[in-house]
């Protein structure tokens, strides 16, 4: 007979002493082994946001656009127009993946694209979202290697695009890496799929891979932090197929088109566990479930293994009575399995059997987010380091004996080189929708098929501008998104976010936190670009010999932008000899938190660079409007690596150069290397210079003339920097370097 859990046992779990004793009154009585265990996952920060809700409540969720909200549904979902919708959505899977790279990253892939279709829409695009430590270690190599490879093998398979993304390097993600994956898909309108069970009476189905013991206990792993005895939890690391996936997308949506489906939900965090419960909850209803009846590939699991298990590319759903066969007949036809569990009841309550055997019997409601999932707020402090911050002073960091050399070494930085070493493994012509394969952009841009519309996507966040100030640092993650968005000739529309941060009872972790959503929803609520969902990744931090080891706080940022019309793109490449060179915005003498403070300087602690939100809006409603009178050649977002950056990565697609002059008002670095916000790089032809500047001094714009377009041959303030196409070699070579020395 099974002994029955203690405090001792709830803990291990994951529980605290005050949940347990919840639970128990919840229940009425000491909770069986497998109740304990289904609330231990649907508890845990992964699944319940314990920590986070109340801090989540304050982000704008509403807007014009906006068909289906945070939390509603698996994905959010925006009017695009034409009766289409997209649906998109960003998730981390960062702790598998620091465990098992290639797994972890793969199935992070996904189960991002399982949220996107399980609501009828089909995927067009994917993007990601990477943070690596220093890449010169063996480990660290081992991880790149596997993750982008991971994300690579699943994507390429699945047949969708990897379209955009970034990447970063730095000494805090040295132990626990971040892997965020996105997923965009097209949805017709009446063809949305919600994740409700509907009333009592309804069968159900779990249909896909047979379940295994892979992922069990993965959403209470995702909840803790990291150790060096972590490579033992490699069971909780889900194994992926992504031709299952791609049978059980087109199964799926066949499956929709019946119309004999109820409600559908992917089964991620928790599995069987987290899919019946919630589409339960919403609907107000029960489920009756046998156990015995759910497909497994391994022999003898255990009731509470299959309820936990998160075996990857399995879905569950709720079909209308009587119709059973319609779907049957589908998931035979792709040759998928597809067996009837369950039923929907009455009362609320989620009863599984196991072979007879009613082995738990729990209310749906006291699981879920909303019900009777414990909430807390946590306890904030200022960090101590911003001392450092503080003492800052740019007047101190001497300014350079030759530009040039260090020019030279901040174009070295890992995190400005080309990432073609990871992008190449990434199939982005698949479906044959990218417009940004071949025509470089700020943001992802991707062809509406059947319209003229076209949809641009973009992950952004600088992460070390949210350590210097949280605050400041998450704006300045939207409002680079939007800006990228416009460049690329779109209308930012909404957001998803993922949101990984260290351990949530750190008073200073938690500071870095509600600050940084403080900043996010101002600056959300500037650009009208509501939240439609994403998700929390705590317990980012690397505990060792009493030390913990947290990694920046870094809010990343999936943007939705639209194109009503895919012929307003916007490239970011010079297009001829003689063009001119304008930068949008104000130059400042700003070098906090830039990539050449850290890579040449040496300096970890510095401010956030300059950023007021109106300046920013009004910059970017300057270049759209510039844009719509089609009087630039390129526009691109000063960021990374400042404006000689810019200047170099808009020269080297065509093997232009140009002849600059800086900004006297202004210290030379601050001018060139420098990272304040709100500013662009354009180039203009030499028959609209006129008419452009009309066009800014009509609207009060603050710019710059920088110089001109030239031939293969970079001029910096008269002074010779040598061809592009060195630059270019440098360029492509750092990372390709590191990955393949030994």
């Amino acid at each position: 007979m099974e002994a029955q859990p203690t405090l001792e046992t709830a803990q291990k779990l994951g529980l605290t002493a005050a949940e347990f004793e919840k639970i128990t009154e919840i229940m009425g009585r000491v909770p069986n082994f497998t109740e304990l265990s289904i609330y231990s996952v649907m508890w845990s920060e992964h699944c319940s946001y314990k920590n986070s809700i109340l801090q989540l409540k304050t982000l704008p969720r509403s807007g014009k656009r906006l068909l289906v909200g945070a939390g509603e549904e698996n994905a959010g979902l925006v009017d695009i127009g034409d009766g289409l919708g997209c649906a998109f959505k960003i998730e981390s899977h960062n702790h598998p993946s620091a465990i098992e790279p290639y797994q972890g990253a793969a199935t992070g892939v996904g189960g991002i694209h399982r949220d996107i279709f399980t609501m009828g829409a089909r995927p067009i695009a994917a993007l990601n979202s990477l943070r690596f430590g220093v890449p010169d270690n063996p480990r660290m190599k081992r991880l790149i290697a596997g993750v982008v490879k991971g994300i690579g093998d699943y994507g390429n398979c699945f047949g969708v695009p990897t379209v955009g993304g970034e990447v970063y390097f730095m000494p805090c993600y040295n132990h626990d890496i971040l892997v965020n994956a996105m997923s965009a898909g097209i949805v017709k309108a009446g063809e949305t799929v919600s994740a409700t069970a509907g009333g009592p009476g309804n069968p159900v189905f779990i249909v896909g891979s047979s379940t295994g013991k892979d992922g069990i206990h993965g959403a209470t792993f995702a909840s803790a932090d990291l150790s060096a005895d972590s490579h033992e939890d490699l069971p909780a690391v889900q194994v992926g197929d992504p031709f299952q996936e791609k049978l059980l997308l087109e199964a799926s949506l066949e499956a929709i088109q019946t119309g004999a489906i109820v409600g559908m939900q992917d089964m991620g965090a928790a599995g069987i566990t987290c899919s019946t419960s919630e589409m339960s909850a919403k609907a107000g209803c029960g489920m009756r479930i046998d156990l015995s009846k759910v497909p497994t590939r391994q022999a003898h699991m255990k009731a509470w293994e299959i309820l936990l298990s998160e075996s990857q590319e399995r879905m569950l759903i709720v079909c209308e009575p009587g119709r059973a066969s319609e779907i049957l007949a589908v998931f035979d036809k792709w040759d998928l399995p597809c067996a009837e569990i369950g039923v929907t009841t009455e009362g609320g309550r989620l009863e599984y059997y196991y072979e007879g055997e009613l082995v738990a019997d729990v209310p749906a409601e006291t699981l879920v987010l909303g019900g009777s999932a414990p909430v807390y707020v946590r306890e904030q402090r200022e960090p101590a380091y911003f001392q450092k911050i503080r003492q800052f002073d740019a007047k101190q960091i001497a300014q350079p004996a030759d530009y040039h050399a260090a020019a030279q070494k901040l174009w070295h930085s890992p995190n400005l080189a080309s990432k073609n070493w990871i992008t190449r493994q990434y199939d982005s012509m698949v479906r044959t929708g990218t417009m940004t394969t071949n025509r470089p952009s700020d943001a992802a841009v991707v062809y509406v098929k059947g319209t003229q519309k076209a949809i641009a996507l973009t992950t952004d966040c600088n992460a070390a501008y949210v350590y210097a100030d949280p605050y400041r640092g998450a704006m300045i993650a939207v409002a680079e998104a939007a800006r990228n968005i416009v460049c690329a000739g779109g209308e930012p529309v909404a957001i998803t976010n993922c949101l990984n941060f260290g351990n949530p009872y750190n008073p200073e972790v938690y500071y870095q936190f509600a600050e940084a959503i403080r900043g996010m929803g101002e600056a959300c609520r500037k650009f009208e670009t509501p939240v439609t969902g994403g998700n929390v990744s705590f317990y980012n931090q690397y505990a060792h010999n009493g030390e913990v080891i947290p990694v920046y706080p870094t809010p990343t940022i999936g943007m939705l932008g639209l194109l009503d019309d895919c012929n307003q793109m916007m490239t970011l490449d010079f297009k001829n000899e003689g063009d001119a060179i304008y930068l949008i915005g104000t130059s400042r003498d700003d070098l906090g938190s830039s990539e050449y403070l850290r890579s040449v300087q040496g300096v970890e602690h510095s401010s956030c660079p300059h950023f007021d939100l109106e300046e920013e809006y009004f910059i970017q409603q300057v270049v759209k409007k510039a844009i719509a009178s089609k009087l630039l050649a390129s526009a691109h977002d000063i960021s990374d690596g400042g404006v000689f950056a810019a200047l170099l990565e808009s020269a080297m697609p065509r093997g232009l150069g140009f002849d600059v002059r800086s900004n006297n008002k202004v210290r030379k670095d601050a001018w060139l290397f420098g990272e304040a916000q709100s500013r662009v790089l354009v180039s203009v032809r030499t028959e609209q210079v006129e008419a452009f500047e009309r066009f800014l001094q009509s609207e009060k714009a603050p710019y710059e003339v920088l110089g001109a377009v030239t031939g293969p041959q970079i001029q910096v303030d008269a002074e010779n920097w040598g061809s592009t196409s060195a630059w270019q070699r440098t360029y492509s070579k750092v990372l390709e370097e590191i990955m393949n020395h030994n």
